[in-house]
């Protein structure tokens, strides 16, 4: 088949052995993307972004020959000379050939530009992009959200958004985010809060309606002592996450601070925002306007002439919805709560607990510790069990390690203190950055510690002999451990932060 002379050049040539080789690998890979469901998380990566950009390479290489080619003829060519313009004679079979050619490749470009970049656009949406690609950094994120109540929610829904501007923004952001992984330049563990993140109002009401929010809801826990029969300790809390009704809307409870008819505004100490000296509260329907500032810790003036107070929204309490890392004292109580750890075996909650209170510098030493720590401990204080239930043993050991790969990466520096979750008030101050009995009004308003603003306790103790509340009443909390008066004076997170 005859082509235009100028096609025929060394660069036109390895332009089209490159788009020739790439357009057969393109189809190779859709072939097994398509047949075979679990496959490497690299192969999106290469189908629809990288052998796309070598393709687009080669094309691009055919006319630049072309050119050059015609180009360097033009010189010694009397026909070249006297024209700027190639000319196209159809009459002439090797243009018709070209034409035809071309034709047909663009169209069959354009389908598979089209396809590609559709392709393209759900795959770097996908949570295997978002979690896998970029595996030492984000195995702390993608291992959390794996086991979070969202992990059946992608990345994307609640990071980006619908929307063309906000996917923009979101990769051109990876730009950045991919060079720091390309160069080794990134922190340990990765800064929070994350900057300019979409308002929660676009992407957590998608799904959770303030206006849909229920009254409340009765919340069980169960947790272990330290003792050698790992006494079981109950507590039952009922969350005033609304109202007593769910027809009075957000007229109390936790999630009043997102009421529309409010607006909660603040200044933290600093950029983490554990510490916040400053609130506003105004009523939209009244204009009423009460500013509370920290008596203990107040906001300079020079900071409150320059800080713009942030709007208080979901994620200034849910800050950590799908990427919580528990604590040692949590994970724990959880797995003897499921029976993954055997809660008959002597001193195994305080056993877990000691091996974890160890810093680990990567997660094979820490492994080995794990099962050396546990497994040493009952050879030596207790032989003869050891023997005898060497398989609950075991069982421990296994699901110590598994708690421990779920929330605490050393590689990364990631765990439970990397990163504060601002719900609750138990190992973070959360709710008591606010709600201290600190924060006061010039008219002598407080933000009150209360803890029956938010939740009453309707039982609580050790198992089969727990106190019960009576209906529509509260007991006053009691502490497991005999610390008389200390949990009033200070915050819980004094002590349960720095417990392992």
């Amino acid at each position: 088949m005859k082509l235009p002379r100028s096609y025929y050049n060394l660069i036109s040539f390895i332009g089209s052995a490159v788009a020739g080789v790439t357009i057969f690998m393109i189809g190779y890979l859709f072939i097994v993307g398509f047949f075979f469901e679990k496959t490497n998380s690299y192969l999106g990566l290469f189908t629809y972004i990288i052998l796309p950009a070598f393709l687009v390479f080669g094309l691009l290489l055919i006319p630049i020959g072309m050119f050059i080619d015609r180009h360097r003829r033009k010189k010694v060519e009397k026909e070249y000379l006297e024209k700027n313009w190639p000319i196209l004679d159809f009459n002439q079979k090797k243009y018709r050939n070209a034409f035809t050619i071309f034709g047909i490749g663009t169209l069959f470009f354009l389908l598979l530009t089209g396809l590609g970049s559709y392709e393209a656009f759900h795959y770097t949406e996908s949570v295997e992009f978002c979690g896998t690609l970029c595996h030492s950094v984000m195995q702390p994120e993608y291992v959390a959200y794996q086991n979070s109540p969202h992990a059946k929610v992608s990345c994307a829904e609640c990071h980006v958004g619908s929307g063309a501007s906000w996917y923009i923004r979101s990769k051109l952001s990876g730009l950045r985010q991919v060079y720091a992984v390309v160069t080794n330049n990134f922190s340990r563990p990765i800064e929070t809060p994350l900057e300019n993140l979409r308002p929660a109002r676009e992407t957590c009401e998608q799904c959770h309606w303030p206006q849909k929010f229920y009254s409340r809801q009765l919340r069980n826990e169960q947790h272990f002592l330290t003792d050698s029969g790992n006494t079981e300790w109950n507590i039952s809390l009922q969350m005033k996450i609304g109202p007593q009704h769910s027809a009075l809307g957000l007229s109390e409870g936790i999630h009043w601070h997102i009421n529309p008819k409010v607006k909660i505004e603040y200044i933290p100490e600093e950029q983490k925002r554990h510490k916040i000296p400053w609130v506003k509260y105004t009523n939209l329907e009244t204009g009423e306007v009460t500013t509370y500032n920290d008596t203990y810790e107040p906001i300079s003036e020079e900071k409150l002439s320059q800080e713009s107070p942030r709007e208080m929204d979901c994620m200034d309490c849910h800050n950590r919805p799908s990427h919580h890392y528990f604590t040692p004292a949590e994970f724990i109580d959880d797995a003897m709560t499921s029976g993954d750890i055997p809660k008959d075996l002597p001193y195994i909650k305080r056993v877990t607990m000691e091996v974890f209170a160890q810093k680990f510098t990567n997660t094979d030493t820490a492994m080995t510790t794990i099962k050396n720590y546990i497994e040493d401990f009952y050879k030596s204080d207790y032989p003869e069990l050891f023997k005898e239930r060497k398989d609950d043993i075991d069982k421990a050991v296994k699901s110590a390690q598994l708690k421990f790969s779920q929330n605490i990466f050393p590689e990364m520096g990631v765990n439970w203190d990397a990163y504060e979750n601002h719900i609750g008030h138990k190992t973070y101050n959360g709710c008591f950055r606010c709600h201290d009995d600190n924060h006061v009004s010039e008219s002598g308003k407080v933000i009150s510690k209360d803890c029956n603003l938010c939740h009453t306790i309707v039982l609580q103790g050790k198992a089969g002999d727990e106190q019960y509340a009576p209906l529509d009443s509260s007991l006053e909390f009691k502490h497991p451990e005999n610390i008389d008066e200390m949990w009033k004076e200070g915050n819980c997170s004094e002590c349960h932060r720095n417990m392992y």
